[in-house]
């Protein structure tokens, strides 16, 4: 079978199946620069003390050495105050947002088992006089999720709750309630069931701007890894804008789709914690953990969450509606590489998206956008290239394919016209595109 020019890389969803027969808190980063600020300042003191290195008396040599000793008290009481900061943070964060993530534990019905064909069955007495009864079949599943609202709606991931025929949401007191699912979107990976719980349980969380992301910044992921309730794990945001497969895939068309603007994390994240929330330094969730890289199926700190942006234009309508619509250019492609563009005759730098396919009847048809038609092999690997070239949304630049599905994600809606700048024979010229809404199964 022909390789595509591009290839995605696998990432594990991180839910835990078994089969069974049956707001007020201190921002870290201000507590820590207001503490290296004294510390600075004591360390300025002790240097206009300190004698030079040139002094040889037995005096000051005696000097230099009370002085350094006071020096370097001075560091360790600074370092102490410096860690004893940064565990009361993580302490205030946890036990806001402990409260606010739950337990879920999922049971899907398979395929039932023949009684007759049990093995042992014949050595019980009578066997032969007992009905030829099928024996229900289950899946048991663990993962992860959090208390948007005070009317009961949870939010977790899709792949966690999927084909289930009983969901038990668990809360941080050890509360157990059943919970029906309210509405799902496999496309972004999120879901929302609902519980019937006291008003005192149903503790929301905050949300916090992933927009404002950068990498570097502390992540701190709370849920229940190999169905340990309540454990906080903590690292910094490793990287920003990936884009990652949905578990839906277009079972016409075949088309896969991508989850864009994915959070990357060293939090270590394992199966469980789908569904949990990854929040920032002051308890805010910056997004919702749900896959993790890994050759081994446990943690390489490598985790990935759906961020906050996201999970806002999602869950809202997946409430209120039970479902997502997301917009649809109907085209499939990749992004463009030197080789590909010396392949079309483009000067190396070119940059934008390739449309390789096109929907038959989608928005992108109906305008009238080019796919490639040329067969190509490059570098070994089997493709087409001279289609359109996307290079810009509304005025936007596109550099990759993955722009244009996190424009559409982010600044678009369903049955909104948008400007595409595209590249044909060289020439570049505009096409406008009325989005439709991504097929559903």
């Amino acid at each position: 079978m022909k390789k595509n020019l591009f290839s995605i890389t696998s990432v594990l969803l991180v839910s835990v199946f078994a089969l069974s027969a049956c707001g007020g808190m201190s921002d870290i980063a201000s507590i820590v620069s207001s503490q290296l600020e004294s510390a600075q300042a004591a360390g300025e003191s002790l240097t206009q003390v300190v004698p030079s290195d040139s002094d040889t008396s037995a005096t000051t040599g005696l000097s230099k050495s009370k002085e350094n000793s006071t020096a370097d008290s001075t560091a360790l009481t600074n370092g102490s105050d410096l860690l004893a900061a940064y565990e009361n943070a993580l302490m205030n964060v946890y036990e806001m947002v402990g409260p606010q993530v739950v337990n879920i534990m999922v049971r899907s019905e398979t395929n039932p088992s023949d009684l007759q064909n049990i093995p042992g069955m014949e050595n019980i007495p009578g066997f032969e006089d007992i009905p030829n009864l099928e024996i229900p079949q289950f899946n048991q599943g663990l993962g992860s999720g959090f208390i948007w609202d005070t009317d009961g709606n949870i939010v977790t991931n899709n792949h966690v709750v999927d084909g289930a025929s009983e969901i038990l949401v668990t809360f941080s007191d050890g509360t157990t309630v059943p919970a029906t699912v309210l509405g799902a979107d496999p496309y972004s990976d999120l879901a929302v069931v609902k519980v019937d719980a006291s008003a005192d349980m149903l503790k929301p969380v905050s949300m916090g701007d992933s927009t404002q992301l950068k990498v570097g910044e502390i992540a701190i992921a709370i849920g229940n890894p190999f169905g340990l309730e309540g454990t906080m794990t903590v690292g910094n945001v490793s990287a920003l804008g990936r884009s990652l497969p949905a578990s839906q895939v277009d079972q016409n068309s075949g088309a896969s789709y991508s989850i864009p603007l994915v959070i990357q994390t060293d939090a270590s994240v394992n199966p469980g914690n789908s569904g949990g929330v990854l929040v920032n330094d002051l308890g805010e969730v910056i997004g919702v953990t749900f896959a993790i890289e890994s050759a081994s199926g446990s943690s390489a700190g490598i985790g990935f969450a759906i961020p906050a942006e996201i999970v806002m234009k999602v869950v809202p309508s997946l409430i209120s509606n039970g479902k997502y619509e997301h917009p649809y250019l109907g085209i499939s492609g990749n992004s463009m590489t030197p080789d590909v563009a010396e392949a079309m005759n483009l000067p190396s730098d070119t940059r934008g998206a390739l449309v390789q396919t096109i929907s038959a009847g989608g928005p992108s048809e109906i305008a009238g956008l080019q796919p490639s038609t040329t067969s190509v092999t490059i570098s070994g690997v089997d493709g087409t290239v001279g289609g359109d070239v996307i290079t810009a949304i509304d005025g936007q630049p596109i550099k990759n394919m993955s722009d244009i599905i996190a424009y559409l994600a982010v600044h678009t809606q369903v049955g909104q016209t948008i400007t595409l700048s595209v590249l044909r024979d060289g020439q570049t010229r505009t096409v406008e595109v009325t989005l439709g809404s991504r097929p559903t199964q």
